[in-house]
């Protein structure tokens, strides 16, 4: 065997300590791609250690007595290393407060349709899809609960690999496709502040896999019931200094409600450069398109009868939404200045156009927005404390935004007018800035205390252009500031606590929530904004995350007084025009349980069952409102309970028995209208090809066909009528699929 020259093999010991084990010897953060990076250089450099070592004589000094070599060094520290996943958990778990990291291994054994199926049995997250669509109700800790499926998300950072898809217009979803995700990021209210996630809901990451840690080819496929099928071939390798990793996905869904067919094509590519041991760069880009079916709402009543019927209104109307092409342009750029600092530079581009057909009248948006991020990040001692930093910069901002609005019926007030006649024209704008310093100081053994703050400066703007003309602008500077600490109590179980202020500016287009036009063919559009303050909170959390002999949880208690907080109401007039209003609320109260566990019931040398549950308790009202006093806030239900057994053979077989329950929902501010309380369960048999990346499975959802209301937008007053406020959860249902990777 030919003998390694030193260099060669300090140049080898340095990347891999350097890399791969950063976190655990530093405790600086790797980027996603660097984690991915690290793990299979990891990989080839303990190889080629492994079998240098031997060759290599060991010297004797003149005592006769062998000396250590380095060589068995870097193999005890290559035997530390992390899948990117488990590296992210590994630091998400400094953060004082509800954080976790959803490993796509574990979705993927089951069907993956929306992101309700990602984001399942994570504490506090409510995330419901109905009729099989990409626009989920999206909400953690009550941000968002009484939008739509029909909008942009609001209050959650929404995020791939570290750069912001949120804009000033608030996540628009149809980007969001289920495979080609490697891992996924949940940090819940303020916790994601080294983000620069200073809203209610906190943030999601996702985090898509590269070269390094990709198959060099992959396919997949899905089918099943409601005419479901969905595809996807992938692609990833390392080819010198650089990588690729390209996803392509194509689906259709048939539906199980009427009028709920989905269709979508999506890309999703990046290019990695390493030009040396500090210095790598990757290119980033998303390309999506989507139609799908708009069922609009049912009654109680209906749901229990025939939830696969569509109101009349859509059903009239043909009610759908098309997003004929978005697109994300994105970079990351890391340069590791030493040992104890970092810089990384983020930039993204999004273009993402949307044809809205629901209602009486068509409504086409344009939306174009730049963001950057800077995070300067380094560790230190401080009097003889450890002490990290990290030093921040996310700015998003609105380069062309705008909204028409066109006749698209015959019928009732336009009769008259040609169909496609402009009813309305409106222009949007807005700027996000946020500058945060983040603090971690070990106070004294395994006691950490962390302080942050951030300088929160936003812009809105909305205007009018035809068939009047009208205007709106707000701007608002606000402070953020936090501070919490982290006790490690031993190796695998810790306490924590914090106190933080929240800060959420209303969605652009929001403002557009003023007086309506009573006259001409705008007739029932708004006419005009209003100016709506910034939603503000502060928010008390205490919790433990941990393990202790065959159980792992994590258990977190919020409280958040919130003041001015972003409501919305439908109401049949709303409806019709596409116009649902936004508006400040009177002060109001979150709080909540969100709580995880996961428990080995039994272990043997065949392989092991065992159980995962997640737990959500919420409790949102108005502490003193004029007209509702202490009434809950609609939309969402106050208990959440998703529990699974699971069996785990070494073989590869697996199966899995699971439920998800939740209480009744209020459909009315008034509260006096409800969506029933339900209970549904599901079971999925696989088979997992040891050592190789292929695998089978077949899912059956729903077993008893329950008929229940996944979605509740509330409408204002019940006043003992029943709205038509909730839209159903697919019945019972068949899925199959297969995946083969290959290297």
């Amino acid at each position: 065997m030919k003998r390694r020259h030193r260099s060669d093999f300090l140049s080898s010991r340095r990347a891999l300590i350097g890399a791969n084990s950063l976190v655990l010897l530093t405790g600086m953060s790797l980027l996603p791609h660097e984690g991915a990076y690290a793990a299979k250089l990891a990989s080839k450099d303990t190889n080629k250690t492994r079998h240098a070592a031997p060759t290599r004589a060991a010297a004797r000094p003149a005592n006769n007595k062998p000396t250590l070599k380095p060589s068995t060094e870097s193999i005890t520290v290559s035997q530390q290393r992390l899948s990117p996943a488990a590296a992210a958990s590994r630091q998400l778990d400094t953060v004082p407060g509800g954080v976790s990291v959803i490993n796509s291994k574990e979705v993927l054994r089951s069907r993956n349709l929306t992101n309700a199926d990602i984001l399942a049995f994570q504490p506090g997250v409510f995330a419901q899809s109905s009729g099989g669509g990409d626009g989920l109700r999206l909400s953690i800790r009550g941000s968002g609960i009484q939008t739509g499926t029909n909008y942009f998300r609001s209050g959650i950072l929404m995020m791939f690999d570290g750069l912001p898809v949120t804009t000033p217009a608030g996540t628009p979803y149809e980007l969001f496709e289920t495979l080609g995700i490697q891992y996924t990021e949940v940090l819940r209210g303020a916790n994601a502040f080294d983000y620069g996630g200073v809203q209610l809901g906190g943030a999601i990451n996702y985090v898509t896999p590269t070269g390094y840690t990709a198959d060099h080819y992959q396919a997949r496929v899905e089918a099943g019931s409601f005419n479901y099928n969905k595809q996807q071939i992938s692609s990833g390798a390392v080819i010198g200094k650089s990588d690729y990793y390209i996803s392509i996905t194509k689906s259709y869904r048939g539906g199980y409600q009427a009028q709920t067919a989905a269709s979508s094509f999506g890309v999703n590519a990046n290019y990695g450069y390493r030009f040396n041991d500090n210095v790598s760069t990757r290119l980033f880009f998303r390309y999506r398109q989507t139609q799908n079916g708009y069922p609009g709402y049912l009654t109680r009543d209906q749901i229990e009868t025939n939830p696969k019927q569509a109101q009349a209104l859509y059903a009239t109307l043909h009610g759908h939404r098309i997003q004929p092409g978005s697109k994300f342009y994105g970079d990351m750029t890391t340069i590791r200045i030493d040992d104890k600092s970092k810089l990384e530079l983020g930039f993204d581009y999004q273009d993402a156009p949307i044809d809205i057909q629901n209602t009486a009248t068509a409504q086409r948006w344009g939306y174009k927005t730049v963001a950057g991020v800077v995070r300067y990040s380094r560790n230190d001692k401080l009097w003889g404390h450890k002490s990290e930093t990290l030093f921040g910069v996310d700015t998003y901002t609105d380069l062309e935004a705008w909204q028409t609005n066109r006749s698209r019926t015959t019928t009732g007030i336009y009769a008259k007018i040609p169909f496609g006649t402009v009813l309305r024209h409106s222009d949007y704008g807005g700027t996000d800035n946020y500058f945060h310093i983040r603090n971690n100081f070990e106070l004294f053994h395994n006691f950490w205390l962390a302080a942050a703050g951030a300088l929160d400066f936003v812009q809105r703007s909305m205007d009018v252009a035809y068939p009047t003309t009208s205007s709106v602008s707000t701007s608002g500077l606000g402070f953020t500031p936090r501070g919490g600490f982290r006790y490690v109590i031993s190796p695998h179980v810790s306490i924590y606590g914090n106190v933080s202020r929240s800060f959420q500016p209303p969605n652009d287009w929001q403002l557009l929530s003023g007086a309506l036009y009573t006259s001409g063919p705008a007739q029932g559009l708004n006419a005009s904004g209003v100016k709506l303050d910034n939603q503000t909170a502060t928010t008390y959390e205490a919790g433990t995350r941990g393990e202790w002999k065959n159980n792992r949880w994590s258990v977190s208690y919020y409280y958040s007084d919130v003041r001015n907080e972003l409501l919305t109401v439908m109401t049949p007039l709303s409806q019709l025009y596409g116009a649902t209003t936004y508006s400040n609320a009177s002060p109001t109260t979150h709080q909540g349980v969100e709580a995880s566990l996961e428990t080995d019931l039994i272990k043997w040398s065949g392989g092991k069952l065992g159980l995962r549950q997640s737990y959500t308790w919420q409790d949102f009202h108005f502490k003193h409102d004029a007209v509702f006093g202490r009434n809950a806030l609609p939309g969402i239900p106050a208990h959440f309970y998703q529990g699974e057994i699971r069996l785990d053979l070494k073989n590869g077989l697996y199966a899995n028995f699971n439920t998800q329950v939740s209480s009744k929902v209020s459909g009315s501010y008034d509260d006096t209208y409800f969506a029933p309380s339900y209970h549904i369960f599901n079971t999925t048999i696989g088979y997992d090809w040891p050592h190789k990346h292929r695998q089978v499975f077949l899912s059956f959802n729903n077993l008893a066909n329950t008929h229940y209301a996944s979605i509740v937008v509330p409408g204002y007053i019940a006043a003992g009528k029943q709205l038509a406020a909730f839209q159903p959860g697919d019945g019972f249902g068949v899925f199959a699929g297969v995946s083969a990777g290959f290297n």
